[in-house]
């Protein structure tokens, strides 16, 4: 039976824990140059309505590795940007493929192709989520914590898709969660609920050093994420107070870790001098999506 990776709450622990053990061994196997070809002869469609850097060189390169076809598809230059309907796309491209990843908007247009489509679907970012970033994120942590068990994390800034998906993931994993963002920019009201049935360990408040305090882990993205950039102003006034900077990272534990999934934009939602400093891990974050990618990717297509 085909599985997707829509959001992390469909996954168990147990199966995402999986992905990361086979993460860690496919990242071996690529700094060793060890052939690692789980999809040989296989073609992957990369399905973009929102332009990229970071998402689309990891999924291109990571099918790349793998032995894949990597097929970029704009939806700019594609039917898809004409009109046709998505399970008209979802039903085609299901006999010329073996897996699609979608970059988009609405998580209703990951949710109906997935419904549609008769191979793997991977959520490469909506507006609601963005489970492939936070996977890297955790596996991240893994490397310089040695787990993620035990720890506390901390989320600073928008209530966005990061901040879905972390939320997401605390549910999951079951770790202690700290969220400060501006009343007006919570996350997800039906996120939310779905964590508290599910037992989650989450305190929400509009106090950044609150949320940092005895935090092992702090997380935060950019005040306008795309699509917003006509409410860029009215953001930047409203997240004045949450800037992840020398201050509220003092409040953590100390080696505290910081993470952003980047694009940033530094002296706004994170300062240069901690986005620059020693315990900052953003790149290895960076880095860390193509390999949790190429394992997600391995475990549904191979």
């Amino acid at each position: 039976m085909k599985r997707d990776f829509l959001t992390l709450t469909d996954w168990s622990k147990a199966e995402l824990d999986a992905i990361f053990a086979l993460t860690r061994d496919l990242k071996a196997k690529q700094k060793c140059r060890e052939p690692h070809e789980l999809l040989k002869g296989k073609s992957v469609a990369l399905i973009f309505e929102k332009s990229s850097t970071r998402t689309r060189v990891s999924f291109e390169v990571g099918v790349y590795q793998l032995g894949g076809q990597p097929l970029f598809i704009s939806s700019a230059t594609s039917q898809m940007g004409r009109g046709e309907p998505i399970k008209d796309t979802a039903r085609t491209l299901s006999r010329y493929c073996d897996g699609v990843m979608i970059r988009t908007f609405g998580q209703e247009i990951v949710e109906e192709f997935a419904r549609h489509a008769t191979i793997p679907v991977i959520n490469g970012l909506t507006d609601l989520g963005h489970p492939c970033q936070l996977m890297a994120d955790l596996f991240t942590v893994i490397e310089h914590k040695g787990g993620y068990e035990g720890l506390t994390f901390a989320w600073i800034g928008d209530g966005n898709n990061m901040a879905n998906s972390w939320i997401n993931a605390a549910a999951v994993f079951g770790f202690d969660l700290q969220v400060a963002t501006p009343d007006d920019y919570r996350p997800d009201p039906q996120v939310v609920e779905r964590a508290e049935r599910m037992g989650a360990r989450i305190t929400y408040s509009n106090d950044p050093r609150h949320a940092a305090e005895g935090a092992d882990v702090l997380s935060t993205d950019v005040w306008a994420s795309m699509g917003q950039e006509d409410e860029a102003e009215k953001r930047r006034l409203a997240f004045a107070g949450y800037q992840l900077n020398s201050t509220v990272l003092a409040a953590a534990k100390p080696g505290a870790l910081v993470l952003h999934c980047l694009p940033a934009h530094r002296g706004e939602e994170i300062t240069d001098e901690v986005i620059e400093g020693p315990q900052s891990v953003v790149f290895d974050e960076a880095e860390n999506r193509l390999h949790v990618q190429k394992a997600i990717m391995a475990t549904l297509m191979a």
